[in-house]
């Protein structure tokens, strides 16, 4: 691999990993410095990245106007897969490389994770934990509680991550169905699963798993209109991203009874997003909903394997290779492909 100039550095936007000694291991092994940051907005981002050739982000959204402000940058590498907080049409205006890590990071751990809530809250697992810690022991306490073979789980979403899903939950003898109007049928019914359009699976399934990418098309998927059109015995999973479920609107649906339960690895307001966020939202203190702190992808194993790609993305393309897991496609070349003085100096 070429080294690279020492006088140039990459910003790590954000994280919570507790360290950054695996970043620094590879970014500095290739002849770079290393900034770390804990961003929570558009303009400190701008602020700790301004002279920066690369940026590394985790939550912090690095939008049109933080890549005008940064001249000198050259890749935009996401911890993840999803690149929502990117504005990767800008990004690819200013000839600066996105990546992201691929679903294979963490699908095992997101598809265990799925089927744990949606048996936390199929089983009562958590109305009966709490009961008991308070001295109440009874079978009653999660009445009503209904056999899960026989009945219907659906995946909305069939992706990678979606078939894991699919594949676990079957050993409990459910039906499962899946709605992905970017797959053909056939490659659905290839798995033993049942396509279904999106009406039918929210109208009539049991259980309801979103696996699906947040854009701007399934942003609030599940507001009350669609909320309202669920089973009333229903179950909504979200391992997918916060704001496709509607916060306010699947408050509603459990307090007065539209479906059974909730268990969601995130809430719109992502938390994670936040600085000095505080436990405020009522879906937090309601009895039928599990709420996990969008812990989904985590392993240990996982973890490092994220971090890992992230640095090594920044580090092959300062290095002027490709990359591995590109999410834009660049054309010509530009200033931002360089390391001279940043354009308009």
């Amino acid at each position: 691999m070429t080294r690279t100039d020492s006088s140039e550095a990459i910003l790590i936007a954000d994280f919570d990993f507790g360290d950054v000694d695996i970043e620094r291991a590879i970014i500095e092994g290739a002849g770079l410095q290393l900034l770390a940051a804990q961003c929570k907005s558009e303009d400190e981002v701008i602020e700790a990245g301004r002279e920066t050739v690369g940026i590394l982000t985790q939550y912090a959204r690095v939008g049109s106007r933080a890549i005008d402000a940064l001249t000198r940058c050259r890749v935009i590498a996401r911890y993840g897969t999803g690149v929502d907080i990117v504005d990767v049409d800008a990004a690819t205006r200013g000839g600066i490389q996105v990546t992201a890590a691929p679903n294979e990071w963490c699908a095992e751990e997101v598809a265990d994770h799925a089927v744990a809530l949606w048996l936390a809250a199929a089983r009562k697992i958590c109305q009966y934990d709490r009961a008991t810690q308070q001295g109440e022991w009874h079978w009653k306490t999660g009445r009503p509680i209904h056999r899960l073979r026989g009945q219907v789980l659906g995946l909305l979403s069939f992706g990678s991550i979606a078939r894991l899903i699919a594949e676990r939950a079957k050993a409990f003898g459910v039906e499962v169905w899946a709605h992905d109007p970017f797959l053909d049928q056939s490659e659905i019914r290839a798995y033993q699963v049942r396509p279904m359009s999106f009406d039918d699976l929210v109208e009539n399934a049991d259980y309801v798993v979103v696996q699906t990418p947040l854009t701007p098309q399934t942003h609030h998927t599940f507001d009350r209109a669609t909320l309202r059109r669920m089973k009333p015995s229903a179950i909504l999973i979200n391992t997918a991203r916060g704001p496709i479920v509607e916060d306010a609107a699947i408050h509603q649906a459990l307090d007065e009874g539209w479906i059974a339960g909730a268990a969601l690895d995130d809430i719109e307001e992502e938390p994670a997003k936040q600085r000095g966020w505080r436990p405020s939202n009522p879906l937090l203190r309601l009895p039928n909903a599990i709420v996990t702190p969008h812990a989904a992808y985590y392993s240990e194993e996982a973890v490092r394997t994220v971090r890992t790609i992230a640095a090594e993305e920044a580090v092959r393309i300062l290095s002027g290779q490709p990359a591995r897991f590109p999410v834009n496609e660049l054309a010509g070349s530009h200033p931002h492909q360089c390391a001279s003085p940043p354009h308009g100096s």
